[in-house]
This record gives C-alpha cells, structure tokens and sequence, in this order.
C-alpha cells in the first residue's frame, strides 16, 4: 500500500472517531486524547491503540467494541484491532484544543 493511501485511510479513521463519545465525559475520544496510534497494515486492517479517561471504566468493553466496529465499517479497512492500554496513563494534557475549548479548560 503507498504511503498517501494509508495516510488518507488513516484520516479517514479519525474522523469515525470523533464520531465516539466517552460515555462520562461529553467529548469524542479523539479529542480527549484516549487515540494513541492509528497503523493501518498492508491487508488493510486498521491497528488502534487507545486508553481511557480510568482503567476501571465501567463501559470500557462497549467503547472498544463501538471503536472496533466503526472503524471496521471505514472505506479502505477489512478489519480493526483494538489494543487497550494504560501506559502512559491518561492526562488533562492529551486533550486537544477543541476539547478544552468545549469542556470549558480555555
């Protein structure tokens, strides 16, 4: 796969994730920062690696179900594998401006 075409799939697949919201927190998961690597590899299957705002979540496996499937349904990818984790541990700090902006931190 050339470089642009998984740089366009990739950003394809940012903007389904802004589509997902933290059930606690009324922003999309991109914007909270909880994304941290979108790969897509040569059998179009997206590899995600994400946290989330507490590693006891009680909704964790509904969001990275809700990720699994949005992102499988993406133009360009046959399948998504999620990896969950919690190093680094989530900050204030990964949330983007957009974010701050609509929680009211700017």
């Amino acid at each position: 796969m050339e470089l642009s075409e998984k740089q366009e799939i990739e950003s394809r697949i940012a903007g389904v994730l802004k589509s997902v919201y933290d059930p606690e927190i009324p922003v999309n998961i991109y914007d909270l920062g909880l994304i941290y690597d979108i790969n897509i590899d040569d059998d179009h299957v997206a590899h995600i690696t994400m946290t989330l705002t507490a590693p006891n979540c009680p909704l964790a496996s509904q969001l990275v179900e809700e990720v699994k499937y949005k992102v499988a349904g993406t133009r360009g990818v046959k399948d998504c594998e999620v990896n969950l984790t919690f190093n680094p541990p989530w900050t204030r700090d990964r949330l983007s401006d957009a974010a701050k902006l609509e929680l009211g931190l700017m």
